[in-house]
């Protein structure tokens, strides 16, 4: 089986295909720093980007033109979603988290969300999730569960599951987490209502600098993504009207202290002006 069908596209609803959100920030340069109204800043551009496994809107995979769309970001972290390894003939079985590592020259973390026996005739595990490419040193790295409704069990019932993403990198010394999720896509919120509480208690259990990118498959406003707002500060650029299928459930946060620092980084949405910290702690 695979990973649901791509649907329709529909406003507000579909996740960002070829198109990506951009956060141009700064970050303490030590989280012992954090707080001082005058601490030292380091740069950070961190983006999100759903490949959708290397298929573009034309139906044709080439995962050259997906490397050549995220380099074009200029960003120093990008998540990804929808990320195939070994998964199957749509992909031509390619690893797609080493390739694209390999072909922009980064670090690269992958969080599998389904990981499944080979397919007939191979002999890699099919596996199916998120990731994180890094210019970065990677300190430490995790695949944290949060609640899933799973698409490869018949009948499946909401249970914990991996494929939220969290790497520890060394940012010119400082400790920054960054964390990539994909939420639910179906129209019932209470899915993604639970994920964002699972989250939320990774988040808290963790000290200093965070980031969190993803596909939140809602708009900013849906009521299931409220908490986040609550404890977390929205970096995506505003709404505007669709370029290549882009739209607000692609989503940056950050938290807790810093400043923001340099001139935006070109992104498919007009961006909102920068904005001084700090804001509060988790």
């Amino acid at each position: 089986m695979k990973p649901r069908a791509r649907r329709p596209l529909r406003t507000g609803r579909a996740a960002a295909v070829l198109a990506a959100s951009v956060l141009a920030t700064a970050l303490p340069a030590t989280a012992a720093r954090a707080t001082g109204a005058h601490a030292p800043v380091v740069p950070l551009r961190v983006a999100t980007y759903n490949i959708h496994a290397g298929t573009g809107e034309d139906q044709v995979f080439d995962l050259d033109r997906t490397a050549a769309a995220l380099r074009d970001l200029r960003a120093d972290v990008i998540g990804l979603q929808e990320v195939d390894v070994h998964w199957g003939a749509r992909s031509e079985f390619a690893d797609e988290a080493r390739a694209l590592a390999e072909k922009l020259r980064m670090r690269v973390f992958f969080a599998p969300i389904y990981d499944l026996e080979p397919a007939a005739g191979t002999t890699e595990r099919r596996r199916y999730g998120v990731a994180v490419l890094s210019r970065h040193r990677v300190l430490a790295a995790e695949n944290h569960e949060i609640t899933r409704l799973s698409t490869q069990t018949p009948d499946p019932v909401p249970a914990p599951a991996p494929g939220f993403a969290e790497v520890v990198l060394d940012v010119r010394g400082a400790r920054v987490h960054v964390y990539t999720t994909h939420l639910d896509y179906r129209a019932d919120p209470s899915i993604r209502e639970a994920q964002v509480a699972d989250m939320l208690g990774v988040l808290a259990a963790d000290r200093g600098p965070k980031v969190l990118v993803g596909d939140f498959n809602a708009e900013a406003t849906a009521l299931e993504l409220a908490p986040l707002w609550q404890r977390l500060r929205d970096a995506a650029p505003a709404p505007a009207p669709p370029i290549r299928r882009a739209n607000r459930s692609s989503a940056s946060t950050w938290s807790p202290s810093h400043r923001t620092s340099g001139s935006p980084v070109p992104a498919p949405w007009p961006r909102r002006p920068p904005t001084t910290g700090p804001w509060s702690r988790i």
